[in-house]
């Protein structure tokens, strides 16, 4: 099968953003008297969007208004600090331009905040990514892993299933896949391990971009 277009996922997949949603994360806590999270804990909390980052973050007895008041305070301090240490993996911008001078489309789909996923794709990959979009549930689209945002980003490409591939990094990235009835490839070097990844059902695992690369174009 010749796929005509790569779908990814952003944290964990293309940009290695942890160490900014981190510190993003403790600066709240901070403001909100609460202890600091490990590197670990973020990881392991990392995925399913910005509110569930609070929640998991705050705790099981975290009432709903003091995660509604802290999201408010980290989603601006994150959009202004979710540049300083976030950096493309190591050979992601290499396979990128490979795919694109090979006729590949290519888009970015995330669970962290749109305005973030837009700032971030503009910064470190100009040109590559046809679209970049993040959350976007007050517009009625679900995010991962609900198949909406990857089906709302195959329609405006004009695309069918077939013709694309999904990549990432997680369980979350696995599940929303099978719900957009997508291939998925998932990459070893984000915020799973390959025992993770295995254990929720991946059935192709990629160690570095240049495989992904030959995977993609040898299809």
């Amino acid at each position: 099968m010749r796929y005509r277009a790569v779908l990814y996922d952003m944290d964990g997949t293309v940009l290695d953003t942890l160490e900014d949603l981190k510190n993003a994360v403790n600066a709240a806590l901070a403001a909100f008297g609460r202890p600091a999270l490990t590197l670990e804990q973020v990881r392991a909390y990392v995925g399913n969007g910005s509110r569930r980052l609070i929640e998991l973050a705050l705790g099981s007895d975290a009432a709903a208004e003091e995660v509604d008041r802290m999201l408010a305070w980290y989603k601006p301090w994150y959009d202004a600090h979710c540049r300083i240490l976030t950096r493309p993996y190591p050979g992601i911008l290499s396979l990128m331009e490979r795919l694109k001078a090979a006729g590949l489309r290519q888009a970015i789909v995330s669970n962290k905040p749109d305005s973030a996923v837009r700032a971030l794709a503009a910064d470190f990959f100009p040109g590559l990514a046809e679209f970049a979009v993040g959350e976007r549930e007050s517009e009625g689209i679900r995010r991962k892993p609900w198949p909406d945002m990857l089906d709302a980003v195959r329609g405006q490409m004009g695309l069918e299933r077939a013709d694309c591939l999904y990549v990432g990094d997680s369980e979350v990235d696995l599940l929303t896949a099978a719900n957009a009835g997508l291939r998925c490839v998932s990459v070893t070097w984000g915020f799973r391990s390959r025992e993770q990844l295995l254990a929720a059902g991946a059935e192709t695992l990629i160690d570095t971009p240049e495989a992904l690369a030959e995977l993609v174009l040898n299809a």
